[in-house]
């Protein structure tokens, strides 16, 4: 067994593969297969080089040591989607091909008995699978790719090369498969699309470096919707302070108010 190698990973993957006919599929993996040749070759990349793991619909693919990540992930995946938007716009819904792309590193085997055995490859995979990367390209039926990247990647490639790659149009998700035990997050983008008009994704747990979802605090300083019988009006208590109207964030937030305009002092009977 040789030792494992720190490599860069992609896992691809099409929507809707298994909805096709048997010849359908046929067209489909041809059809693949010359898009990412095309788009590899475009931007300087061999994919001759590449360790892959084929799969009916898609691909795992190792990339060889030189590779810069920089132009996989701002180079080959944007080209990679104009290609399909091109390919796409001249066929019928069954016959385009829609991808979902992930991209991640780490070690890995390259002379497994069946397959490149690794904890890389497992979450390169897991993140390519997740159900919000399938739910963010159906939401976007004219897009071609939706790249989806683990937290280092986008740490230490998309951020640190902003001109390339957008890093503000990525959002960031969860990735979840409860009856693997995988949870981690990671940044989603579906290639050429405004982003800011899709459902905000969960927000991440504390297992994840997030803050814990909201729980009741009933203690001496928590926020509290201020709707008993003698309240002056709806809004925000903590403690003896009221806040009312736009400026009453809760409840379990921080109240917070202009003194004199929303936050008032006193008891129940708004006495400041």
């Amino acid at each position: 067994m040789r030792h494992p190698e720190r490599r860069l990973l992609i896992s691809v993957d099409m929507e809707r593969y298994s909805r096709r006919s048997n010849l359908q599929q046929y067209e489909a993996q041809q059809n693949f297969h010359t898009l990412l040749q095309a788009a590899a070759t475009d931007v300087g990349l061999d994919r001759v080089t590449w360790a892959t793991q084929q799969a009916g619909d898609g691909e795992l693919a190792i990339l060889p040591r030189d590779v810069p990540e920089s132009r996989v992930i701002g180079r080959f995946v944007p080209e990679l989607n104009r290609r399909l938007r091109a390919f796409n716009s001249s066929r019928t819904p069954a016959a385009q091909i829609r991808l979902r792309v992930a991209v991640h590193q780490g070690l890995v085997h390259l002379d497994g008995a069946n397959g490149f055995p690794g904890h890389a490859v497992v979450h390169v995979c897991r993140l390519c699978d997740a159900k919000p990367v399938r739910q963010a390209l159906a939401a976007f039926p004219d897009a071609g790719v939706a790249l989806v990247v683990s937290t280092e990647m986008y740490r230490d490639v998309v951020c640190e090369y902003p001109e390339e790659m957008r890093p503000e149009r990525f959002r960031r998700i969860e990735v979840e498969h409860p009856e693997k035990e995988f949870r981690e997050p990671a940044w989603l983008y579906v290639v050429d699309e405004d982003m800011s008009s899709w459902p905000s994704p969960q927000e991440p747990s504390s297992s994840t470096g997030g803050a814990p979802p909201a729980g009741p605090d009933t203690g001496a300083g928590a926020a509290r919707p201020d709707t008993g019988a003698g309240a002056a009006g709806p809004g925000i208590r903590t403690g003896d302070i009221r806040v009312r109207g736009q400026n009453a964030i809760g409840p379990n937030a921080t109240a917070i108010g202009s003194v004199g305009r929303d936050a008032v002092f006193g008891g129940e009977g708004g006495g400041r």
